[in-house]
Parts: structure tokens; C-alpha cells; sequence
């Protein structure tokens, strides 16, 4: 896996040590959007605003647990160039095409790679991923066949195994996720299942959130190639930590729907993106002029002693960043309502307020993935 986080279980709910906003800033995210809906789909999540809370954190506890989870809280856009990043193809089938490596064995034991179709919209290699491989992409091997291969390449007579190789997911893979999980989304609301609705719901707000986070959109995800080690917790668990209670109004208004999920996400991606730059430079800026002593502090946690960021060199970050975490933030819960929305009415508005709203708890562990039921084309 390419990004290892340390997780101290014992530090369970300070959002000091969380890798995404903290676990108040996923919360709050996920508790706010609720206020966004209108009123059919807000008396259905109202009683279990507090599931979607605190369940908003699920999809960093299984980041610990399955070796594919941590590339879908993250996409490292500008490894594909500079912006519009047109070489990256929108589409989830496409994109892992491009970069798909084919491994298989011949007769004679000889071990061959192969390069996947690079051209996009290849109908034979997305149909392939969509029926052979998305169904197991989280798992740590996907069936792939020599009759697969021979679908693309018929002059390969000698195949007696196969393997595919992943090499999109190192680099992200958030808002084809976003994608993902919002059709899965859809079809829980389509079939009136009320645990599907609830586990979707707060982990695609907890995905958006992570896509409001410009660190989430670069290599430089911890400030490592700048020489800024620990700007990541910062800027996204730090900073909210001390002033969003104080500071920040989380109304933002009412949903509305979104036409095109797929379009949506990436213009989320491509606006977070944006901010980058101002993250780093204004932060490496303060840190050559704040007084070196000033910076980092230590605070008691739980009976620990932990190194943070002091008070007064946070908000000179905060003041100096002119609203951009608590505008990012707002940001995250708008765009969270938009999409529980959107996904309803997609789903043909179901009536909800039938359905027994009773006491519901999900293993956050037991992921399943089941694309043949529960995604929508």
C-alpha cells in the first residue's frame, strides 16, 4: 500500500489523530447534511442522524483492514501532468484499463506481461472490468481468465493462467469511488433497504469529505516533497479541532439534484485541487517567519503526551488560509445533501416514512461487494 497511516485505537474520537478531517470534522460533515434535505427524505435520515454520524469515520477503520481501502479516500491528480489532467481518462473503466497490466503463463511455463488496451473506450476491456473485475476489486487477486485474454488478443493461442495486475489504485482512485458508492447508494434506496441506505449514505460523506481536502488530490499528501511533514493533519484535523465550534455556521441550505454524479464528482476533485498551492506556500511561508519556539506545542491526550501544533501558530495558519477550511468544510456538506438527494430521486423517490425506522448497528468490517445487485447502469 502506498500510504501507511499509524492508527492508536486508544485515541479513538480526537481528531488530532485522525488521517482525514478528524473524526469531528467526518461527523459534523455527515450530521449537517441532513439538515439539507427536503422534508420526504429528511424524515426518513432525522431518526438516524446519529447513526450517519457517528458512522462517518467506518471507512478509516477498514483502511486498516483492507489493503485497497486507502486509495479510495484520495486521488493523486497531479501525477497525470498539469491541469485539466485531460490524460486521465473520467470513467472508472477506462482509467484502470489504461494503466492494467496483464500477466499470464504459456505451455511452456514462460511467464508473459502484457499492456492492457491503452486506448480509451475499448467496449471489450470496460466490459471486462465491469463483469470480471469490479466485482472483486477490493479483494487482493480478481478472476481473470486466458479466455479474457484471448477476447483481446485472439492471436494468444498458449495461455493455461492468467493474472491482472492493478496500477491505478496507488494513485487514487476517490472519484471513481464516489461513483461507485453513490450507485450502491441508489440501489438501497431503489429496494427500500434500510441498512444499505444508511451504511452508503454516511460512507459517501465521509468520501466526500475526503474530496474537499486539497491534500487528498496530490503526491505531496503530507507535504513530504516540500519539506512539510505533518501539514496533512494540520490543515484537515488541527485547524477544525480549535475553531470550527467557535467559528464556522454549518447551515448551507437546501439540496439540489445533481444531472450527472460522474461529471459532479471530478468537478469537486478539480475545484479542491485548486487550493493546493495556497495550503503549501502559506504554510511554509509562516513557518520561516513565526517565531521557530512558537510553533509546536505539547498537550495532554488520554495520559499521553503529544506533539501539536500551538494554539496561536494555528490560528495565524487558520486567519492566514482566510476562511478556506471552514469554506471547504460548508463545501463538504452541501455537496453530501446534493448527493443523498440526487441519489433518491434517482432511485424513483421511494416512499421511506413506511419503513420501519428502528435501531440499526453495521459492521463496518463485513464489506460486501456485490455489483451485479446493487449497481445501477
Amino acid at each position: 500500500m502506498k500510504r501507511i497511516v499509524v492508527f492508536f485505537f486508544v485515541l479513538w474520537g480526537l481528531s488530532s489523530f485522525s488521517p482525514d478531517w478528524g473524526f469531528f470534522g467526518h461527523r459534523t460533515i455527515n450530521e449537517y447534511a441532513v439538515y439539507t434535505l427536503p422534508q420526504k427524505l429528511f424524515a426518513f435520515f432525522k431518526p438516524h442522524v446519529d447513526y450517519v454520524r457517528e458512522h462517518a469515520v467506518d471507512p478509516d477503520m477498514r483502511r486498516y483492514a483492507l489493503k485497497k481501502e486507502a486509495g479510495r479516500h484520495y486521488i493523486d491528480i497531479d501525477y497525470w501532468g498539469e491541469a485539466p489532467f485531460d490524460e486521465l481518462p473520467r470513467s472508472w473503466a477506462p482509467a484502470f484499463n489504461k494503466m492494467l497490466v496483464i500477466q499470464y503463463e504459456n505451455t511452456k511455463g514462460d511467464t508473459i506481461l502484457l499492456k492492457a488496451c491503452r486506448e480509451t473506450g475499448n467496449k471489450m476491456m470496460d466490459s471486462i472490468f465491469y463483469k470480471k473485475i469490479l466485482k472483486d476489486y477490493f479483494n487482493d487477486e480478481w478472476e481473470y481468465t486466458c479466455e479474457d485474454i484471448r477476447l483481446l488478443y485472439p492471436e494468444i493461442k498458449d495461455c493455461v493462467a492468467a493474472i491482472v495486475h492493478d496500477s491505478l489504485t496507488d494513485y487514487g482512485i476517490l472519484p471513481y469511488n464516489l461513483v461507485y458508492t453513490y450507485n450502491r447508494l441508489v440501489g438501497a434506496f431503489d429496494k427500500k433497504n434500510v441498512q444499505g441506505i444508511l451504511r452508503h449514505a454516511a460512507d459517501i460523506g465521509h468520501y466526500i469529505g475526503d474530496a474537499h481536502v486539497p491534500l487528498h488530490t496530490t503526491i505531496n499528501y503530507n507535504g513530504q516533497l516540500t519539506d512539510q511533514v505533518g501539514i496533512h493533519a494540520f490543515w484537515e484535523s488541527r485547524l477544525p479541532e480549535l475553531f470550527a465550534l467557535d467559528q464556522y455556521d454549518f447551515m448551507v441550505g437546501t439540496a439540489s439534484y445533481i444531472s450527472d454524479i460522474e461529471s459532479y464528482a471530478w468537478e469537486v476533485i478539480m475545484d479542491t485541487h485548486t487550493y493546493l498551492d495556497s495550503v503549501l506556500l502559506i504554510e511554509k511561508r509562516l513557518r520561516r517567519t513565526y517565531p521557530s519556539d512558537l510553533q509546536n506545542c505539547y498537550e495532554q491526550r488520554l495520559e499521553r503526551t503529544v506533539r501539536v501544533e500551538c494554539a496561536e501558530f494555528a490560528k495565524a495558519y487558520h486567519e492566514a488560509l482566510d476562511g478556506m477550511v471552514e469554506q471547504q468544510m460548508l463545501k463538504s456538506i452541501s455537496a453530501l445533501g446534493n448527493i443523498w438527494y440526487s441519489a433518491w430521486i434517482d432511485a424513483g423517490q421511494p416512499r421511506l416514512t413506511d419503513i420501519e425506522t428502528y435501531s440499526i448497528e453495521v459492521d463496518t468490517m463485513n464489506i460486501e461487494f456485490n455489483y451485479q445487485n446493487e449497481i445501477h447502469h
